[in-house]
């Protein structure tokens, strides 16, 4: 009875490495090109791709922020990432983009104490539900609205510094997304409000990538959308308990580790020659095509309008900039 219990095992065990192996076969890195003299922002580089895309932009010499919510986890994510790549030059500061406030007093205090900014890695989301004190949906206002407004309130400095790049950290579950745009940054209706809600900030930022490159046409300033691939991160850290069981071995089993997801953020912000792909979507380091909605050019406009009033970056009664 216990020879075949072990002998069981180990073909479980056996399955498993083949599975977990032969499913998830990762390229080879790409070289790097030297960052020296650059400086980048990373949001949520404390920990999972953040802080493994901030990680290798050290490696390569970059100057780094980390821009997160802990000070606890930035300080020491950012210890860490000194002392593993010699790179004095790497420095939390404090960015909670639940709060449209604190957006705007990180660009203020970075735009204060750092003269350049040439990548702009907007990486940090959420996939739990909640409001937050601005009262939207917390994934609408993380993974997109924060990020929205970061964008535009260091767009000058961008400028400035070109030529510069920003990556915005997307995902394939933008293909279930459905944005409602008079209700906004509101749970969406129906039986998975929080998923629908997550799939609905991930189509966002497929389209204010879109948007954005039409707007910098010519100015030396370009952006990527990016699906990351199944990373096995703490996005699912709020996961209710009756459900970890089921997604705990899933990720373990087919989803790729934090420096594999890093790869695409780090492609488009480094690899030469991409600036012709700005506003267009990467997965797996290849340009892919997003689902449709995300090719929907009014529909980009009508949600940076939206977005613009929302963040309070225009006044209801202002004309529209096209």
């Amino acid at each position: 009875g216990m020879g075949w219990a072990l002998l069981g095992v180990g073909l479980f065990l056996a399955l498993y490495t083949l599975l977990r192996h032969g499913l998830r076969r990762a390229p080879p890195p790409r070289a790097r090109p030297a960052l020296h003299g650059r400086t980048a922002i990373v949001t949520g580089g404390s920990g999972g791709i953040g802080a493994a895309t901030a990680l290798e932009l050290a490696r390569c010499g970059a100057r780094v922020v980390l821009a997160t919510r802990s000070a606890l986890r930035g300080e020491a994510a950012a210890r860490r990432i000194r002392t593993e790549t010699g790179n004095s030059e790497v420095q939390f500061m404090q960015l909670d983009l639940s709060s449209l406030q604190s957006v705007r007093d990180f660009a203020s205090a970075f735009l204060r104490q750092e003269p350049h900014l040439h990548l702009l890695i907007n990486n940090a989301g959420v996939s739990v539900g909640g409001t937050t004190e601005d009262g939207f949906s917390l994934p609408f206002q993380v993974n997109h609205l924060g990020h929205f407004l970061l964008t535009q309130l260091l767009l000058e400095r961008l400028q400035s510094c070109a030529p510069s790049r920003i990556v915005i950290v997307a995902s394939s579950a933008h293909c279930a997304g459905r944005l409602r745009l008079d209700a906004l940054g509101q749970p969406p209706p129906g039986l998975w409000p929080t998923f629908q809600d997550y799939c609905d900030s991930k189509l966002a930022n497929v389209l204010h990538a879109r948007e954005l490159a039409t707007r910098l046409q010519g100015t030396q300033v370009t952006c990527y959308a990016v699906h990351p691939g199944f990373v096995n991160t703490e996005l699912f850290r709020h996961a209710p308990l009756w459900l970890k069981p089921f997604l705990i071995p899933l990720t373990w089993l087919f989803f790729c580790d934090a420096a594999e997801g890093a790869r695409t953020s780090l492609h488009c912000a480094t690899y030469e020659g991409l600036e012709r792909f700005s506003g267009r979507y990467f997965t797996d380091c290849h340009l892919q095509e997003p689902w449709p909605p995300a090719h929907d050019d009014q529909l980009a406009l009508a949600l940076w309008k939206a977005s613009e009033k929302l963040v309070g970056l225009r006044k209801p009664t202002e004309s529209p900039s096209r």
